[in-house]
């Protein structure tokens, strides 16, 4: 039981780490202090709802294709890989240091905004519905399934939140060129690491 739940909340923390144009904006929100909450809650509400899709429909789908997990773990792994080799590129090239507009947005142009970078982002999908959704499915009873779903949202709750209310500490820090440099050059050896790993389950 408590397997399925770290399972769930490593995998999608894990995920929802990289550094994408979502959790750009939600950094960038927490470091000029707008609507920090509102941004946070927005996008955890709405990993919550595909998280939930995923594990969900996923067995069924796997019901009438029996071969799809293997896939999905594989073009998974493509993707992570190719997203991996994005971020160290981008390391290598630097220049990805946050710059501050002058201007506050309303509160309901930022959810807009926020809403759009979650719900139009083909990658949202691939992680909820696809690689959590497939993950999900090494669990078989439905308590283990709920606490695999509750720890995967926990994650996205904890993640945004943090993201959006450490940004104020990490300000000064983040708007380092070589900051940024750094942290690309994490998220790529991360997302290398997980294509690895799926590579390897998708054999068992």
């Amino acid at each position: 039981m408590i397997a399925a739940f770290t399972t769930g909340f490593l995998t999608s923390f894990a995920l929802i780490l990289a550094i994408g144009a979502q959790n750009a904006f939600v950094l960038r929100q927490g470091i000029m202090r707008q609507h920090i909450f509102a941004v946070a809650l927005t996008c955890a509400l709405s990993d919550a709802i595909l998280i939930g899709a995923g594990v969900a429909g996923f067995g069924t789908i796997v019901a009438l294709f029996p071969g799809l997990p293997t896939i999905m773990r594989l073009g998974g792994a493509a993707f992570l890989l190719v997203y991996g080799a994005l971020r160290l590129a981008a390391a290598w090239r630097g220049g990805g240091h946050l710059s501050m507009p002058d201007s506050t947005n309303s509160l309901r142009k930022t959810v807009m905004t926020c809403l759009v970078l979650t719900w139009l982002n083909p990658h949202v999908y691939l992680d909820t519905l696809g690689l959590i959704g497939a993950v999900s499915t090494s669990f078989e009873p439905v308590s283990e399934k709920a606490l695999f779903t509750i720890g995967a949202v926990l994650a996205s709750f904890v993640f945004f939140f943090s993201l959006a209310y450490g940004a104020k500490l990490m300000s000064r820090f983040m708007m380092s060129d070589r900051a940024w440099r750094i942290m690309d050059v994490g998220i790529g050896l991360l997302m290398w690491a997980l294509a690895v790993g799926l590579i390897l389950g998708s054999g068992t």
